[in-house]
């Protein structure tokens, strides 16, 4: 059974499942940043996914990657998998500019997470959930 792991849910807010993935905001405000995780118990690596899995990974990384340069405008899209910290399979998708605190170094460590306050949280969600409205499963949402 799929469970997601307590630093995801921690540093996580849930925005909806896509058919494979489910997609989940970084709460940091510093940085448009989500997050796929492949609802699949026990992967680290993506060539741990089956055939079926892998293709439908990379659909959904593409979506996200094109909703949100659109989006939010991104002069730079950073997209890794890397599970240093946490082995649970999932991906980042991070939007980036010269403004940003990190530039032009990758966000790990650079700065302290910024919190979102509930109605920036909300908003973004809000403006995600309607752009990828079609893609979500079930248009089953959590209230954030």
């Amino acid at each position: 059974m799929f469970e997601l792991h307590p630093q995801l849910a921690k540093d996580g807010i849930l925005v909806g499942d896509f058919r494979l993935s489910r997609l989940l905001l970084i709460n940091d405000k510093q940085y448009p940043w989500f997050v796929l995780v492949p609802r699949r118990p026990g992967m680290t690596e993506i060539f741990q996914l089956d055939e079926v899995d892998r293709v439908q990974l990379l659909k959904e990384s593409c979506l996200l990657a094109q909703v949100m340069t659109t989006v939010f405008a991104t002069q730079k899209l950073n997209i890794a998998a890397l599970g240093n910290m946490v082995s649970q399979l999932h991906v980042h998708h991070i939007a980036r500019y010269p403004s940003d605190p990190a530039w032009p170094a990758p966000v790990w460590g650079k700065a302290p997470a910024v919190p979102y306050s509930e109605n920036d949280r909300v908003e973004r969600i809000a403006v995600m959930r309607e752009a990828l409205t079609a893609h979500l499963v079930d248009g089953k949402f959590s209230n954030g």
